[in-house]
């Protein structure tokens, strides 16, 4: 289940983006976190089952109606399991109006999620 993102659950959340090659460094990360919970038009959804495993973080542009995943992350120990495409699919039905999009760092993953 995607669940909005909390302050309370920032330790949670920085350890799940730690995963992402480009948010290896502490203080990258910390930014990162505060851009999630500063920028109005960046979203971050943790993903919970019985525990949260995953995360994934979005930038939505209402210019042309558009969300792009800045990340996604999955918890190692429950990677191929097909969480990470449950998430997008859960994304997408969250904002069914919206084109999900990926950057450099998220596309070899969403492009193998088969979203249309």
């Amino acid at each position: 289940m995607l669940i909005r993102y909390k302050k309370n659950f920032e330790k949670i959340a920085m350890g799940l983006l730690s995963f992402m090659p480009t948010e290896k460094d502490l203080k990258k990360l910390q930014l990162t976190i505060k851009e999630y919970e500063n920028e109005e038009n960046w979203q971050l959804f943790l993903w919970k089952e019985e525990d949260i495993i995953g995360l994934i973080g979005v930038r939505n542009n209402d210019l042309d109606h558009s969300l792009e995943i800045q990340h996604i992350s999955v918890n190692p120990s429950h990677r191929y399991q097909g969480v990470g495409k449950r998430m997008v699919k859960a994304l997408k039905d969250f904002y069914p109006d919206k084109t999900i999009k990926s950057n450099e760092h998220t596309s070899a993953f969403i492009d193998k999620c088969e979203l249309y």
